[in-house]
């Protein structure tokens, strides 16, 4: 066989190999496909990624945009890639700042336990580093909610607004919540609190791999701290005193965290509104981004006004 076979046998077996590959990914991987995709998505959208400096390790962060500062902060167990779709409709009006949070995509510590403290200390640093003049909003969904609120609580000069999408940091209720399945079956149990009744159902070896990522992912490392959580739960006399505007949008179909929680929380807040998105659950930027745009995009300006 010539060289020139050679090389187009080898370049066929490589083009084989890696087609075999990602067609495994696919299969059995489909989330870390998933983030893939959609963390490529930020930099199509304008962002770039850099690093920043945080008591626990190097952070990654998506940046971007131009105007007033907005900061995205996603939920345990999911990463910036969460507001791939929120990105391109806010970065011609906003510099936006897109964190992995600590323990999560790109952002240390990579492996072990993470404690709240770490990522609160972490989007901390990034505010001092990526907007160091003037206050900022801060829209977090589900844990990011509650990381916004306690930065507003400890920094109140640095935090014009806070919307929080389906979270908060008071204390829940949901005895029945189930974060952590163990197989296919609770993992659709899982799923199905977070999704309004309505969505398109997940695929099986897409719940294969959400179990997958309950013993392994970021979601069970933050777990594994619940017991040091409570010193960050906010009582009512605490959330009394937080002067900062929030905005809470919710998910009507949210079973993880319902609107009972919602109301709850506006109630014990001196300046809260609520608005409720029919037919989206937990994660509205994934499952209804379009409803949610509209949501975010009132409450950007009625802080602006």
């Amino acid at each position: 066989m010539s060289m020139r076979g050679i090389v187009l046998v080898i370049i066929v077996v490589a083009v084989v190999a890696a087609g075999g590959w990602v067609a495994w990914m696919v299969r059995y991987r489909p989330l870390t496909v998933f983030a893939w995709q959609t963390r490529a998505a930020l930099r199509t959208a304008g962002l770039r990624k850099v690093h920043v400096a945080a008591p626990a390790g190097e952070q990654t962060v998506f940046v971007g945009g131009h105007g007033p500062v907005v900061m995205l902060l996603h939920g345990a167990g999911d990463n910036a890639g969460t507001w791939f779709k929120m990105v391109p409709q806010l970065v011609g009006s906003h510099t936006l700042v897109v964190p992995d949070l600590a323990g999560h995509g790109g952002s240390a510590p990579r492996r072990g336990p993470i404690g709240l403290a770490e990522v609160l200390g972490a989007v901390e640093a990034e505010l001092g580093a990526l907007a160091p003049r003037g206050p900022v909003v801060l829209v977090g969904n589900s844990l990011g909610a509650w990381v916004a609120m306690l930065v507003a609580q400890n920094h109140p000069d640095r935090v014009a607004t806070v919307v929080c999408i389906d979270g908060g940091a008071m204390r829940g209720n949901n005895l029945a919540a189930r974060i952590l399945p163990s197989d296919r079956r609770e993992a659709r149990e899982s799923v199905a609190q977070t999704r309004d009744p309505a969505s398109p159902p997940i695929p099986d070896f897409v719940l294969d791999d959400i179990v997958r990522q309950a013993r392994v992912g970021p979601l069970a490392r933050f777990a594994a701290t619940a017991a040091t959580m409570g010193e960050f739960v906010l009582d009512e006399d605490q959330l009394r005193a937080i002067r900062t505007p929030v905005r809470l949008i919710w998910g009507a179909s949210d079973r993880l965290m319902p609107l009972d929680y919602a109301r709850r929380l506006q109630a014990a807040l001196p300046d809260a509104t609520l608005v409720t998105l029919d037919r989206c659950g937990h994660v509205p930027q994934i499952e209804c981004p379009d409803a949610l745009a509209a949501a975010l995009r009132q409450a950007l300006a009625t802080r602006s006004e």
